[in-house]
């Protein structure tokens, strides 16, 4: 799976989502109205940063997809589900626990929430990968807003075999393009779920809204966001990787050509969306302006892989270095911007009657902070985890 993970693009891809998430984060610590208005709409597009998470669900369907098609295609069996758990769990688990624990211990310290039985349940429900399915539990921590996508991805992982094995089961007399199609069926099924729960699980308006705090902004958010509607842009990523693996193994410049005509759909999508609520709503309340973001980047990673010069040059040391401690920025951005605007309490607000630019030079040294912390989470607690993870026989 580590040698899948390089596909030409890949890294390029993963660099920009933490990238784009740790923008958005950042633009929310401005009043965007108090902007001149002939700079607000570029703050108002870079508030959309937030379709980082889209992003983060497609490529890692495409990623982890790779190994089960090729067993499809091959008439093998699926892969070992041990290792695969083991490694899934070494992704994410070790890091996502520290930050979790700090963003709980900072709740109750720095950000001055007072200890309650409610906090202690999100904490509990978060660090058991369980706090994706009730409004209540949406945000495990006051301290660490972004982790709630973690679980949701989580339950991403557990649905990609189980869905796999029933398309094992069913498509061992068919073609290879035949199993794609019927993947389809999946994305339709993810769907029609989401459906069902955005029509039967509507919470009541007590307390609704972000003026409420975090538990208001989910039940805001719920049932819209749930794990079932993640999964279908997740999906979106796994056909992707489906399609990938039966492109002939050239690079031809077309691909090139369609890889920049992805990416701009991707940027349309995006800009498109600035005129309306920032969870960009798509079909079915799905956010991200699904499904034509998820597919304009499910085709840029298609393109990427095959494409003669473009995934090379977009995936240059810079990205890639920043695409392997990304999973550390958006876990701990959030506290260190956070911890920056309760210790200094002018931050990213005006210098002299300048907003915008005291707001870029505290941007730019939360950015430095988040990198720094970043790049130490992956040295010391991620690194460690994923090299004994791969060291293990399959």
């Amino acid at each position: 799976m580590e040698r899948d993970r390089r596909l030409a693009g890949a890294d390029a891809m993963r660099a920009a989502a933490c990238l784009l998430v740790l923008i958005h984060h950042l633009v929310l610590r401005i009043d965007i109205k108090q902007v001149d208005p002939g700079e607000q709409s570029a703050f108002v597009i870079a508030r959309f940063g937030n379709f980082g998470v889209a992003i983060f669900f497609v490529l890692s369907g495409y990623l982890l997809a790779r190994p089960f098609w090729r067993a499809l295609d091959e008439r093998r069996p699926l892969p070992d589900m041990k290792t695969y758990a083991a490694r899934r769990a070494a992704r994410i688990l070790p890091g996502y626990w520290v930050a979790l624990t700090a963003g709980f211990v900072l709740s109750l310290t720095l950000f001055g929430h007072p200890p309650t039985a409610e906090l202690a349940m999100r904490y509990i429900a978060g660090f058991l990968l369980m706090s994706q399915w009730h409004w209540r539990t949406f945000f495990p921590v006051e301290g660490n807003g972004p982790l709630w996508s973690i679980p949701f991805e989580a339950t991403c992982y557990i649905l990609l075999p189980l869905c796999m094995l029933a398309l094992h089961h069913f498509s061992r007399p068919l073609p290879r393009f035949a199993t794609r199609l019927l993947w389809l069926g999946t994305i339709a099924t993810a769907l029609v779920l989401q459906w069902l729960i955005v029509n039967a699980l509507q919470p009541d308006d007590v307390q609704r809204g972000w003026q409420f705090g975090m538990a208001g902004g989910a039940k805001e958010w719920m049932p819209r966001y749930n794990p079932i509607g993640f999964f279908a842009i997740f999906a979106l990523g796994i056909f992707a990787s489906g399609v990938e693996t039966i492109l002939p193994q050239r690079k031809v410049v077309l691909f090139d050509i369609l890889a920049c005509l992805a990416i701009a759909g991707s940027a349309a999508a995006l800009v498109s969306a600035a005129d309306g609520p920032w969870e960009a709503y798509g079909w079915l309340g799905v956010p991200y302006s699904f499904p034509l973001f998820p597919i304009a980047i499910a085709a840029a990673l298609v393109s990427l892989a095959h494409a003669l010069w473009l995934g090379n040059f977009l995936d240059n040391r810079a990205l890639r270095f920043t695409a392997k401690i990304s999973f550390g920025i958006y876990i701990w951005q959030d506290p260190v911007i956070s911890a920056l605007k309760v210790l200094f309490p002018s931050a990213f607000g005006p210098i002299g009657d300048n907003l915008l630019y005291g707001w870029l030079l505290w941007s730019l040294l939360a950015a430095a902070l988040v990198l720094v912390v970043g790049s130490l989470s992956y040295i010391f607690i991620e690194r460690p985890v994923l090299l004994r993870a791969h060291a293990v026989p399959r």
